[in-house]
């Protein structure tokens, strides 16, 4: 194996170790930054987030203020919205040279995920178009979380309940963001008259994540694209 490979392998797991441990504190801004660059346009998006991620050490604050900074263009966005009739889905706009991935949700009326965790990643979520409802839960079992509650030695707990601690509306350009440690959501589009579009940052990028229950019971679940880079992917593609 040729060197330079090695050390692009290293490098990458360094920056996965990384974005792992920064979910241990980071917490979201509520607006742009004073002085961070502005990003007009979806290429923009791209381009400023390849440069953030070509370090070991990336700044989650200004990747957070780029998803912040750019507003909804539907000319730019629509050719990766595709939907589907009956359930939302998860389009691949760019996969981030394997650091990151960008997709665009698609929400028909009524549409919503399950209750699911983000595998450790960051996960951004920006509105394009229409709302969408986050309902969050106290994640079960979560190291230093819950420690009165019974736990099986699988790590499922035993007759409980999912336990709500917010639901937030999110409007168009608005951004919300989760980790593992501030808890699990689920994600749905309220209306039942319109549909929404999200973009989606995911950092590291991941294929599995863990869905649960109302009974806390969890299982994993394959993360497949609807489509990818404007184009139906075909079943073993996904």
């Amino acid at each position: 194996m040729a060197l330079s490979k090695i050390d692009s392998e290293i490098e990458q797991v360094d920056q996965e170790k990384y974005l792992r441990q920064a979910t241990n504190y980071y917490q979201a801004l509520e607006k742009p930054l004073k002085y961070g660059p502005v990003v007009e346009t979806l290429p923009d998006l791209i381009a400023a987030l390849h440069r953030e991620f070509e370090s070991n050490y990336v700044n989650i604050e200004m990747v957070n203020h780029l998803m912040l900074s750019y507003k909804s263009n539907e000319r730019e966005w629509r050719k990766y919205a595709k939907f589907d009739r009956y359930s939302y889905t998860r389009n691949l706009v760019d996969a981030g040279n394997g650091k990151f991935n960008l997709l665009i949700l698609c929400w028909g009326e009524g549409h919503g995920s399950s209750v699911h965790d983000h595998a450790d990643s960051h996960c951004f979520m920006k509105m394009l178009k229409g709302d969408l409802r986050e309902k969050r839960y106290e994640y079960p079992n979560r190291s230093g979380r819950d420690t009165a509650r019974t736990h099986h030695p699988d790590g499922e707990i035993d007759s409980r309940e999912l336990v709500e601690i917010g639901e937030t509306p999110i409007a168009v350009n608005d951004v919300a963001y989760i980790n593992d440690n501030l808890g699990l959501h689920r994600v749905e589009n309220p209306s039942h008259s319109d549909t929404s579009v999200s973009l989606h940052l995911y950092c590291p990028p991941f294929d599995t994540c863990s869905v649960f229950q109302d009974n806390c019971k969890k299982s994993t679940a394959k993360v497949t694209f609807w489509s990818k880079y404007g184009v139906r992917t075909k079943l073993d593609e996904q």
